[in-house]
């Protein structure tokens, strides 16, 4: 059996999902100033190209925080940080079972400063940071090279980015509570064993200012490939910030631009497992994959092992961890509306199933859930699995080489939907709704029929777009929105047991901890508190306004 070396680690010595077994320090720059990193580049230009490259690599690098040694199946960079986020939220199920590797976010133990999924959450994008500001700090301020400004524009995006996957977790909503303490910003010359804390307020216009000089610097820029990030790219960061601060006029008009020449996936392209591969046209921005980085074991640390359902050498698809949506969500769905096959039903059953064979097994179409691999490297996928996410190379491929989308054009045309809306251009809002979904996923849609607040149907349809993509918890938030898991007695629910809860919008849980490494190397840091660890069936009257 292929996962035998893994889920022996799983079962073992890591029994207790994600109870960290930490044994390294919180990385620390070197002491090399800025004036001599530019003689060394001067010297070297190689290494600069190097550090550059490795900026965009190191995304969803297998193993990229903890190595190939430690067998951490959770440990692949942004992938492992979109699948914790969407986790710690309401739509997104998975398994309680000693395979689960994400158990904690399900369970939101993952405020124990110890473990190590949420320093995984911490270390990677600061260790993202650490290289943007190489790179930045490789070029003179004044250099008029072209080459150099569009590199050093793309590390301030890929900065702001790194810092946007931090700051809507470690406090609430920027635009309601611009003076709560967020996280540090790591400036230049900072004494980073003294750096407490920034507002929220500071820490997303530091993201702006980044992103301010990558809309402008990029103007003219043609990247070799979609993993590296052009103009449009900078309008969609800027669009999610803008609209993370409050500033719904100036979200829309970037998500406007933003969305430029590029054209959602049609009805037909997303009848069918996909979200997988770079060349899909509705991709702005994402990750290139190699077969290279998954040979072996370093293909169960990837997005492809955990999120689809139809590796043949996954880590999900052999131990029952296939993501599932809540049927919460599920019910709400339209029959009509496309996605509604995006996850099989109570039957196990999706029409995204026909005309699919698992591999050259002759198991074809709606028997696909149901089959189970004798030599155990898929077990039967539970009700309300994901299909949504085919494989790259081939369903029932045991190579793990998805491609991860970091953006798509759908996401803009839902940011700007979002901005009108909350800038008293509510037509305009729902127009543009209508268009999205009528033209794109459901013909038979009509937003004025919906019972819910414009804001809420689309939110709602951000969650089924954008499932499984890491945008959950940092919307609700945003949004001000409790985290609604089930419905107390009165529906159905396939949450587990120990994940069923639901928390108050403004309950102190919600807020992450800081690493134990952060907080006992940064004598500066002051922890988030506030909250309790939710128990099981607590606030069972909450509802978001969506699933209602």
């Amino acid at each position: 059996m292929k996962l035998n070396k893994i889920l022996t680690l799983a079962a073992g010595a890591l029994l207790v999902a994600s109870c960290s077994d930490i044994d390294e320090q919180y990385p620390q720059d070197n002491n090399i100033t800025a004036e001599q990193l530019q003689e060394i580049t001067k010297v070297n230009p190689e290494r600069i190209n190097a550090t550059f490259s490795g900026m965009f690599t190191m995304m969803l690098e297998p193993y990229a925080v903890y190595g190939e040694s430690s067998g951490r199946a959770d440990d692949f960079g942004y992938g492992s940080m979109a699948l914790s986020q969407d986790a710690e939220g309401a739509d997104l199920v998975m398994m309680n079972n000693n395979y689960n590797w994400f158990s904690t976010c399900g369970a939101m133990t993952s405020r124990d400063a110890s473990y190590a999924n949420p320093y995984e959450r911490y270390k990677h994008p600061y260790t993202q940071i650490g290289v943007c500001n190489q790179v930045i700090a490789s070029y003179p301020e004044d250099t008029q090279d072209k080459a150099a400004i569009y590199n050093m524009a793309q590390a301030r995006a890929m900065r702001a980015f790194a810092y946007m996957q931090l700051a809507p977790y470690f406090a609430f909503d920027c635009a309601s509570h611009p003076d709560d303490l967020c996280i540090p910003i790591l400036r230049d010359g900072v004494d980073y064993a003294n750096n407490p804390r920034a507002t929220n307020k500071e820490v997303w216009e530091y993201i702006i200012e980044d992103l301010n000089y990558a809309v402008e610097k990029l103007a003219g820029f043609e990247r070799p490939n979609k993993m590296q990030i052009d103009q449009d790219v900078a309008y969609g960061l800027r669009a999610r910030a803008n609209l993370a601060m409050g500033n719904w006029a100036e979200a829309a008009a970037d998500a406007e631009k933003a969305i430029g020449n590029y054209e959602p996936a049609s009805i037909e392209e997303v009848s069918h497992p996909s979200f997988c591969k770079i060349d899909e046209k509705n991709w702005m921005w994402g990750y290139i994959m190699t077969e290279k980085q998954v040979l072996g074991d370093a293909g169960y640390a990837t997005v492809a092992s955990w999120i689809s359902s139809f590796s043949w050498n996954g880590y999900a698809a052999a131990t029952e961890n296939t993501p599932m949506i809540n049927v919460l969500l599920y019910d709400k769905i339209p029959a009509t509306d496309v996605r509604k096959g995006w996850w099989l039903n109570a039957d196990k059953q999706s029409p995204l199933l026909d005309g699919l064979e698992w591999g050259t097994t002759g198991v074809k179409g709606q028997a696909i859930p149901g089959w189970e691999d004798p030599d155990g490297n898929k077990v039967p996928f539970p009700a309300y699995a994901n299909v949504k996410f085919g494989m790259k190379s081939g369903i029932g491929s045991t190579t793990n080489n998805n491609d991860w989308p970091f953006m798509r054009v759908e996401e803009m045309y839902l940011i700007r939907a979002e901005g009108l809306a909350k800038s008293n251009r509510e037509q305009e809002a729902r127009d543009l709704l209508n268009f999205f979904v009528q033209n794109y996923r459901d013909p038979s849609y009509r937003c004025d029929m919906s019972s819910r607040s414009l804001t809420d149907e689309i939110w709602f349809q951000r969650r089924i777009e954008l499932w499984g993509e890491g945008f959950f918890t940092a919307d609700m938030k945003r949004l001000g929105k409790p985290l609604v898991r089930f419905h107390g007695e009165e529906q159905e629910s396939n949450v587990p047991d120990a994940f069923k809860f639901n928390m108050q919008a403004n309950d102190g849980w919600l807020n992450m901890r800081f690493s134990k490494y952060e907080y006992e190397y940064n004598m500066a840091i002051v922890d988030n508190k506030g909250g309790s660890l939710p128990e099981s069936g607590q606030e069972p009257s909450l509802r978001d306004g969506v699933t209602d």
